[in-house]
């Protein structure tokens, strides 16, 4: 016990010593507004100019009246420029946020791209109505989240596409087309995950769920017990809303398993959503202390999360779903920055993956903060998908340098994580940033082939583009049927 005061003790005056003097006046550059940057500060843009449209008819008119490359932003929390590129009219859609109708008794909601999953949330949480299938923070826009095809921590469910009935879609020559999976499919299946290469998502319809009271329970185990787990105590378990289970580092050797499952107990927590700028102290500074320190991996993992997990906690779904990534952010980037990896692993080769990954994590001495896992259904429609089997999600959460030199470490086990979903008979998400071989994204996303000759058809001239796009089909059209492997 006297060693775990001395770490409090320690933890505290390192707090109070780097964190509360700055958290309130932490410096917050303005870029120019002809510079567009993503979450992580690692991609600043130089774009022709900005515009930050209303309404339908401000993105058909920005599109009617010039003739250059468009890119489209949202939240600016993808990371390796798939919001924007050089010499573009960028379009931020962030102002393009109104509910326009709401249908409670069909359980069917209508937005404009631009409205963060909070906003959205205050007018849901009104009807005790739930949005059925997002990420587990609320900060994103909807947009946004459909054009990368995001998936949350739901039981059940899979990417957010299976939760959209139809969407609007401003196309290359400012025509406005309707998609679903019925109407124009290949338009609806290009758009979804296809990260603003086919038009602009103008308006959104999405499937919504009940609010109801989830209480949380959770178990530790040992990694190697986690399928049985799964597969015994979750997948088929109709009560559970949400799963997650988090895989400790820096050893990779244990896990614990979050549920939160339908209740009619009484709510612990009286707030129906989390309050909206909300200031945020402990929550970032502990999070700089797991990061610099491995002893506060192994506090976290065996002092704090205990007494976190032991009292009985029942939220109300929106609440749970309503958190805010300013809780994880830190005092600067300047020299370290946050940021996320993530592969998507057939359920019958979780063993085989997480082996891998301890190994690569461990020679490359990667700073993982966090591997989060979430269990996903298939994805049988999009052109992009990430995952057309079921699979078990692994979100990396890791601190790595700024420098040139930091970064090319980065891009050098991110390979051969890559490499290891793929032999694993997975795939990687492609919102993060960019380091994937030609041949890997062609393995990780077959379809690929498909989606370019939508967008051939549809943009002709190429206008919607971003990093992303550049890296993979703009300055590729010509190779890519070659170097990709018909299904």
């Amino acid at each position: 016990m006297k060693g775990f005061g001395f770490l409090v003790l320690l933890a505290v005056l390192y707090i109070s010593w780097v964190f509360i003097d700055t958290a309130l006046n932490r410096p917050q550059p303005v870029p120019p507004s002809t510079t567009v940057n993503d979450i992580t500060g690692l991609n600043s843009i130089a774009v022709n100019s900005v515009i930050a449209p209303t309404s339908l008819n401000d993105i058909v008119n920005s599109v009617k009246t010039t003739s250059g490359k468009i890119s489209i932003g949202g939240g600016r929390y993808s990371q390796g420029g798939q919001i924007a590129t050089e010499n573009s009219l960028h379009l931020d859609m962030r102002q393009f946020n109104q509910v326009l109708n709401l249908n409670a008794d069909k359980k069917l909601v209508t937005v404009q791209s631009g409205i963060t999953w909070r906003d959205l949330q205050s007018v849901l949480d009104e009807h005790d109505l739930s949005v059925k299938i997002m990420q587990s923070y609320a900060n994103f826009t909807v947009g946004g989240s459909l054009s990368v095809n995001v998936h949350g921590r739901y039981m059940g469910e899979g990417p957010i596409i299976r939760s959209v009935q139809s969407i609007k879609l401003v196309l290359a020559d400012g025509q406005v087309i309707e998609a679903s999976q019925t109407v124009n499919p290949e338009l609806f299946f290009a758009t979804i995950g296809g990260y603003g290469g086919i038009g602009i998502i103008g308006e959104v319809t999405l499937h919504l769920e009940d609010n109801t009271r989830v209480k949380r329970s959770s178990t530790v185990m040992d990694i190697a017990d986690y399928p049985n787990y799964f597969k015994n105590s979750v997948l088929n378990d109709g009560d559970i809303v949400f799963h997650n289970a988090d895989i400790y580092p820096p050893n990779y050797q244990s896990m614990r398993a979050v549920n939160w499952s339908v209740t009619d107990q009484q709510v612990t927590q009286s707030k129906r959503l989390v309050d909206t700028h909300q200031q945020y102290i402990l929550e970032p500074a502990l999070a700089e202390l797991v990061a610099r320190h491995d002893s506060f991996k192994w506090a976290r993992q065996y002092l704090l999360e205990p007494i976190l997990y032991r009292f009985d906690t029942v939220h109300w779904r929106n609440y749970e779903a309503s958190y805010d990534v300013n809780q994880l952010e830190p005092n600067s980037r300047e020299d370290y920055t946050y940021v996320l990896r993530e592969y998507f692993v057939p359920v019958e080769n979780f063993a085989t993956f997480t082996e891998s990954m301890a190994d690569i994590f461990q020679l490359h001495q990667v700073n993982v903060l966090n591997v989060s896992v979430r269990h996903a259904l298939p994805d049988t429609g999009s052109m992009l998908a990430w995952a057309d089997n079921e699979v078990f999600a692994f979100v990396v959460y890791y601190r790595q340098g700024t420098s040139e030199a930091a970064q090319q470490k980065v891009a050098t086990w991110s390979r051969e994580m890559i490499d290891s979903a793929l032999d694993a008979n997975g795939s990687y998400y492609l919102p993060y940033q960019l380091h994937a071989s030609d041949e890997q994204f062609a393995r990780a996303y077959p379809k690929a082939k498909e989606y370019l000759k939508v967008k051939q058809a549809v943009d002709p001239k190429l206008r919607f583009s971003n990093k992303l796009l550049e890296r993979h089909f703009i300055s590729q059209i010509n190779n890519l049927g070659s170097s990709s492997t018909d299904e």
